[in-house]
Formats: C-alpha cells, sequence, structure tokens
C-alpha cells in the first residue's frame, strides 16, 4: 500500500474500540474536523504519556470545534481492562491486527533504537515522572507513530509519517492544525 496524500481521502476502515464493536471511522468524525493520532500499543508507557497529555489538555482541541481519534496495536478487550469508557475524552480505536496500520502504509522504524531522537527522550523522562512503567506488549515493537487530519468528508488535511518515536505533534500543534482550514501542510 501507498502512503496517504493531502487531497486524498482516507478509507472509511471499519474496527473496534474499547466499548463498542464494528465501528466506522465515518461515524466516528461524525461531520468534525478530526485528527488521528497512531501510536503503538497501550502497554507503552510513551504511548499513554501521550494519552495521558491528550487528555489533560483536550480542551484546546475542542476549541478548535474539532477532534482527536487515538489509534493503538491494541486488543480492544484489554484496553478495556485498562480504563472505563469515560477515562478518555476522545476516541480509542483497537487496531491489534495492524490492518489500518498497514492500509494506511505506517512502517516501522528498521529498529527501536533508530526510533528513540531527543523530543522522545525527554517523553520517556516525563512519563517516568508520572510513576508510567511498560505494560504488556503487543503490536510491533518498533512501530513508528503517524498523524493525520481529515475534513468531514474524510479528504486528508495533513498527513505526517513519524521518522522517529517523538515525531508527532504535540497537543498544542494538533489543536493548531485542527484550527486551520484547508490544507495543513503547504500552506502554513
Amino acid at each position: 500500500m501507498a502512503k496517504i496524500n493531502v487531497g486524498e481521502k482516507m478509507e472509511n476502515f471499519v474496527f473496534d474500540t474499547p466499548y463498542k464493536r464494528g465501528m466506522d471511522l465515518e461515524t466516528i468524525v461524525g461531520g468534525k474536523r478530526t485528527g488521528l493520532l497512531f501510536s503503538r500499543y497501550y502497554g507503552c508507557s510513551l504511548c499513554r504519556y501521550d494519552m495521558i497529555q491528550l487528555k489533560e489538555q483536550y480542551d484546546k482541541i475542542t476549541a478548535t470545534g474539532g477532534q482527536v481519534v487515538f489509534v493503538l496495536q491494541s486488543d480492544p478487550d484489554l484496553l478495556a481492562r485498562n480504563f472505563t469508557e469515560t477515562e478518555y475524552p476522545f476516541w480509542v480505536i483497537a487496531d491489534p491486527e495492524q490492518k489500518i496500520y498497514q492500509a494506511l502504509s505506517i512502517d516501522p522504524a528498521t529498529s527501536i533504537k533508530d526510533a528513540i531522537d531527543e523530543k522522545a527522550l525527554k517523553k520517556i523522562q516525563a512519563a517516568k515522572k508520572l510513576g508510567l512503567q511498560h505494560g504488556e506488549y503487543e503490536g510491533n515493537e518498533d512501530q513508528l507513530p503517524a498523524a493525520f487530519v481529515v475534513e468531514p468528508d474524510l479528504t486528508v488535511a495533513y498527513a505526517h509519517y513519524a521518522k522517529t518515536a517523538g515525531d508527532i505533534p504535540d497537543v498544542d500543534e494538533f489543536a493548531a492544525l485542527l484550527a486551520k482550514k484547508g490544507c495543513c501542510c503547504c500552506c502554513k
């Protein structure tokens, strides 16, 4: 599969969440400009740190009129055992078979050592300060993140395939991307 580009339509993927089965992207987007953050899996302390940061600052996202969806390579039942349906103010998509990752060509790093950059190291330190420890291993340990913004009709307005584990927009950057109307990459 080829990487998806700005201006292309994202497929209306069908997936499970921890609390709902057979959901589709169009339903979750629900007429809102939507950011999609692809991470590794719930046991990854860096991934949970990103989820916590998004949760704590989600008002910045809702202020744009948009929303963010967090995608993990985790089993939906495992996720349901780890957090309640209302713990996060955003949708969490479970893609344990990595079908969406593959369809969007979200590739892993050649090795996890190659994926660690200064930004990732800072997040790891911050996660440790919060007491986050690595949990259950799932998915692809070398998986790189990706970030997208789609319009209500699933047209891609922003596409970013990370080169390192820390190479994704933070909450402020994502809020700015969601606030922009139209193309996010070449209209900066």
